[in-house]
């Protein structure tokens, strides 16, 4: 009974060994993984979510300050031209 108990804790030695060493590989891949998808979106030029949300919302005020200052000129040509 002691050399199979013996043997059986070698085995479970092993494997906590091994998977040990399988999840050092997958934490060595995951990090080599990540390095590479930040480099190549780095190099694709995007940009960050807080950048696009400040141009877009400088794009919609000057669209509206253009709607608001087509609305003035219309004015202000029928004033010129006598129109009420």
């Amino acid at each position: 009974m002691q050399t199979q108990s013996a043997l059986f804790d070698e085995i479970a030695k092993m494997m906590t060994e091994a998977a040990g060493a399988a999840d050092g590989v997958r934490r060595e891949a995951e990090t080599v993984v990540r390095s590479q998808l930040q480099r190549l979106i780095a190099d694709m030029d995007f940009v960050a979510r807080e950048e696009f949300e400040a141009v877009r919302d400088m794009a919609r005020i000057a669209r509206e300050e253009n709607e608001a200052l087509k609305e003035r000129i219309v004015a202000l040509e029928k004033q010129a031209n006598g129109v009420s």
